[in-house]
């Protein structure tokens, strides 16, 4: 609207300019063929009072030097009012009117106003609105007032035409801009309808829908890929806890089918006290399985949850040798050969949660050693961090296995099995705790050379 009210106002005022020219050029045709004399001579402004004895100006204008009343148009006069009229007809749709010197009305073109007046004297060629129209007048140097006009109709004519054509850009410019707008809209539009759609699709358990990516590099486009990001971890962890639930139920199947079997059998008929015993220790030690088992995933799922327990400042290099002496027995028993190298190194750690880590990596590194095999344990401190690292020279691991080494329930084939009876949760319960603590675990192993456990925390400064 404001392009069409602007461009309505400069074309107003152009028609206004234009139709101002005209008139004034009319004004001077007009001028031209009345003040020119019979012979075709124009006749300078003046010039006839030059000389007062020259009878077509007595004639005309009458003398400047005598005081007479107003004269009377001479013929020569008429004549060229009459020419004058002639040429102005031909110029439809403007109008003329001549005046005499006295006010009288001495030509006038058919579509001239009849009550119009002369007006006041100007020395220089006046344009005016009349409101019902527009019209340029002057004075001939004897006073003769010429004055040329137009009816406003045509310039409204030209104006509404202009509206129209106004009324028509605008609205192909808005026509334009709403199909380009609908167009934008509906191509920004589709990537949300995607991501809604695929949102609807996952959230009825279609967990491996993801959303279309055709630009990562505007906004909506990294939104997406990290909604996608975020729909696989989502898929990941909906994957890992289902199959970590199926894990933790075969391995508590287990030692609840010994205990139902072993309870069975003593009750079916009478038995010794000696095999009463034996199916006692068997129960027994299948209800400390089923009681570990349950400690461990009660254990997981509070670092699963973010709970927070009180830290406190823990010598990783002094909690190292405690955990040593208490493994050293069966390493012992196992004729397997332990080595300590210990650098001050502390930490701000729940120290139950450090114990349960250097437990579970020695008694692995003991476990799985072959007799006559080495073991070195070893803490210091580097770039802010407390390191321990435990370093066997066991069977190894293959290295197809390690990726998946800290994964809930996972056993390497050859050299972890259940026939060592755990469950599959040390290692994950290791790493779980170390970065609930701002650390990592991580682990590097050939076969037939050994295996390298290095846990890693933030020291206490």
């Amino acid at each position: 609207s404001g392009f069409g009210i602007t461009a309505f106002y400069f074309q107003q005022v152009n028609e206004m300019r234009q139709v101002e020219a005209e008139l004034r050029l009319k004004h001077y045709l007009i001028n031209e063929q009345l003040t020119r004399r019979p012979d075709g001579e124009q006749m300078m402004p003046g010039s006839e009072f030059a000389e007062p004895e020259d009878a077509l100006a007595r004639e005309l204008f009458g003398s400047p030097f005598d005081e007479p009343p107003q004269p009377e148009p001479g013929p020569q006069l008429m004549r060229r009012a009459s020419i004058a009229r002639a040429f102005a007809s031909e110029q439809a749709p403007y109008y003329f009117t001549l005046w005499f010197r006295d006010g009288t009305v001495l030509e006038r073109s058919p579509n001239a106003p009849l009550a119009s007046k002369a007006p006041p004297y100007e020395s220089n060629t006046q344009f005016r609105n009349t409101g019902s129209g527009f019209e340029v007048y002057g004075f001939t140097p004897p006073g003769e007032c010429i004055l040329v006009g137009i009816s406003n109709t045509s310039v409204q004519a030209a104006m509404r035409a202009f509206t129209w054509k106004i009324v028509a850009v605008c609205g192909g410019v808005l026509a334009l801009g709403l199909l380009g707008g609908w167009w934008v809209a509906a191509r920004a539009i589709a990537p949300i309808r995607d991501i809604s759609a695929t949102a609807m699709r996952i959230a009825q358990g279609d967990l491996n829908q993801r959303i279309r990516v055709s630009n990562t590099d505007t906004e909506l486009g990294q939104l997406t890929a990290l909604l996608n990001d975020t729909f696989t971890r989502l898929a990941a962890s909906f994957e890992e806890q289902k199959r970590f639930t199926s894990d933790a139920a075969h391995e508590l199947r287990t030692p609840i089918s010994v205990i139902l079997a072993q309870t069975q059998l003593a009750l079916s008929k009478e038995r010794t006290n000696e095999a009463n015993v034996k199916t006692i220790e068997m129960t027994r030690r299948s209800a400390e399985r089923m009681q570990n088992l349950i400690e461990s995933l009660l254990t997981l799922a509070k670092a699963d949850a973010g709970a927070k327990e009180a830290r406190e400042p823990v010598q990783l290099d002094a909690l190292t040798r405690e955990n040593l002496d208490e493994i050293r027995p069966l390493a012992e028993q196992r004729q397997i050969t332990l080595h300590g190298d210990f650098s001050p190194a502390a930490c701000q750690a729940h120290p139950s949660h450090v114990t349960q880590i250097l437990t579970n990596l020695l008694a692995n590194a003991v476990k799985y050693c072959r007799p006559g095999d080495h073991v070195h344990i070893s803490t210091h401190r580097h770039n802010g961090h407390a390191i321990l690292k435990v370093a066997d020279t066991g069977p190894g691991i293959a290295a197809e296995h390690l990726p998946y080494l800290f994964d809930r329930f996972y056993r390497a084939d050859a050299s972890r099995n259940r026939s060592t009876g755990g469950a599959g949760l040390g290692l994950a319960i290791c790493k779980t705790l170390a970065e609930a603590h701002g650390g990592h675990l991580r682990v590097e192993s050939v076969l037939e050379q050994g295996t390298t456990f290095e846990l890693t925390l933030p020291a206490l400064n």
